[in-house]
């Protein structure tokens, strides 16, 4: 009895942890069951994907174990001056950083951060407004490149596109997507400036605040002494080994050579970095590696998945990351269409919407409940106005591009 509860205690802790790994695992068994296993399974996962997964996030831990991206962020908010030029910041900070360190080491790296120096403005609404901007910058920063966001890792890799073909694809998006988000600061800011935010005497609030640094001097100092930058030489290997890695997304350099490589930096530089890999993002891409390459085999259902998603990729991908998350959507739609185009473009405007439709987003909104607790509701609220306005543009400009 001592021994099921146990099982049953440990077994709602993961379900509350991380729910997807547990539907990825519920599905690849159920399958299983139907399809037992054969020699067929080694062909169902694509290992360069969880190899290039692995080596980046190895990468960006060693590197965030250093501090090299909070340092970077710190110096940003001890220069950048006034409430609006922060939110410009931050929200551009996020945007072009998550195109090489991904949405989610983004926002792990730099919400904290700005919560410190937007919590020192007193101005519980303009922090919740950045920590959005911010969320939705990385989200579709990220969308970029092929390593911005584990999808576009494994979508790039299923289609076998160039890195150009794969950017240019994009790349409208992309420009939309800044364009938008400066439109949006500039707006909320004019808001503010004109006291519609509840508080008369918000312009000279605002005016007075514009020649203050986002973290006075003092505490910048403080934190610098406390946290000095790390020697070019500890940085030196990880770097080493990004570029290394963007050779590899490049198919220049095998992957299998970076796997190596990031094992042997880890162990020789950090062997703590192995251990705060995510790797039950590599365990979910498996599960569902193994889940879509059952039901591949199960004729009937293949086929009638297939005629459903034919000629509405973009649309069904959209929808589906509403409620799966995108990264779980691309695993599942890839194995029924060869519209990767579609899918691309689907499952990256997808990670709007629904907080859990990227799955990056739970970090900001985690952090926001730790930090400002009182402020969950208000989050939440300009949270889903937010990325349903931005959803609304970028499909509509989808639209008008498919």
């Amino acid at each position: 009895m001592d021994l099921f509860m146990r099982i049953a205690l440990g077994t709602r802790a993961l379900v509350r942890k991380d729910p997807v790994l547990v539907i990825a695992i519920v599905l690849a068994l159920a399958s299983c069951a139907v399809v037992p296993p054969d020699a067929a399974y080694a062909d169902y996962v694509d290992l360069r994907t969880i190899g290039m997964l692995f080596s980046l996030m190895t990468i960006m831990t060693g590197l965030s174990r250093l501090g090299v991206f909070r340092i970077a962020c710190r110096k940003l908010l001890g220069v950048v001056r006034g409430p609006r030029r922060l939110a410009l910041a931050l929200t551009l900070l996020a945007f072009f950083s998550s195109m090489l360190i991904t949405n989610d080491v983004a926002l792990v790296t730099f919400v904290p951060f700005a919560l410190l120096a937007l919590g020192s403005l007193g101005d519980a609404r303009h922090a919740c407004f950045t920590i959005v901007m911010m969320t939705i910058a990385a989200n579709l920063g990220s969308m970029l490149t092929p390593i911005g966001n584990p999808q576009n890792l494994y979508l790039y890799s299923a289609s076998h596109m160039g890195i150009a073909e794969f950017v240019l694809l994009m790349l409208p998006y992309a420009a939309a997507s800044l364009a938008l988000l400066v439109a949006a600061i500039a707006l909320f800011g004019k808001l503010q400036a004109n006291g519609t935010d509840g508080n008369t005497h918000g312009s000279a609030r605002a005016s007075a605040r514009d020649a203050e640094p986002a973290l006075p001097a003092s505490a910048t100092a403080a934190t610098d002494a406390l946290d000095p930058a790390p020697s070019p030489l500890r940085i030196a290997p990880w770097a080493a080994l990004f570029a290394l890695a963007l050779l590899s997304v490049a198919r220049i350099v095998p992957y299998q050579a970076t796997v190596a490589a990031a094992i042997a930096v880890a162990l020789l530089a950090d062997r703590r970095a192995l251990l705060h890999v995510d790797y039950a993002l590599l365990l979910t891409f498996v599960a569902f590696f193994v889940f879509v390459g059952n039901v591949g085999r199960i004729g009937a259902i293949d086929a009638f998945l297939a005629q459903m998603i034919d000629g509405h990729e973009l649309a069904v991908s959209v929808a589906a990351s509403q409620v799966l998350s995108n990264v779980p959507a691309a695993l599942l739609l890839s194995g029924f269409t060869s519209a990767w185009p579609a899918l691309i473009v689907g499952t990256n405007l997808g990670g709007l919407g629904t907080l859990i439709a990227s799955m990056a987003s739970l970090i900001s909104y985690k952090q926001v409940a730790l930090v400002l607790p009182r402020e969950k509701g208000r989050y939440f609220k300009l949270f889903t106005v937010w990325n349903v306005a931005f959803l609304a543009v970028l499909a509509a400009l989808a639209a008008v591009i498919f």
